[in-house]
Order: C-alpha cells, then structure tokens, then sequence
C-alpha cells in the first residue's frame, strides 16, 4: 500500500500520529510525516483509521 500526505492540506492536527504512532510522525514544523521505518508497515491496522481521522483528509492510501 502506497501512503501519501498532501503537505499542502495537512494542517498539524496530529490525529494521523495518535492514531497510528507506529506509521506517523510530526516534523519539526508540527505537520505529519511518514517515519522512515514505517514502509514495512503499511500492513497496520490503524492505518485507514487514520487516514480517516484526518480532518481535512490528507492522507491518501492507495493499493499497489
């Protein structure tokens, strides 16, 4: 699974990280981030939680 974050939406709210802290993280600037480690998972159940968590949806997950 292909996981994306529109910076330009993102607003920081963090939900995606309280959600799934195993796949998200916050950057310096307060906005989402993938974790470096996270692309083996893409398999976490939370994961479409928190795309779903996202107030102004901009986590995208797609199949490969």
């Amino acid at each position: 699974m292909r996981i994306t974050i529109d910076t330009d939406r993102c607003i920081g709210a963090g939900q995606c990280v309280l959600t799934a802290p195993g796949v998200f993280t916050q950057d310096d600037d307060g906005f989402s981030a993938l974790l470096p480690e996270s692309a083996g998972t893409a398999d976490d159940p939370m994961l479409k939680e928190a795309a779903r968590a996202c107030p102004v949806q901009a986590i995208t997950l797609e199949s490969e």
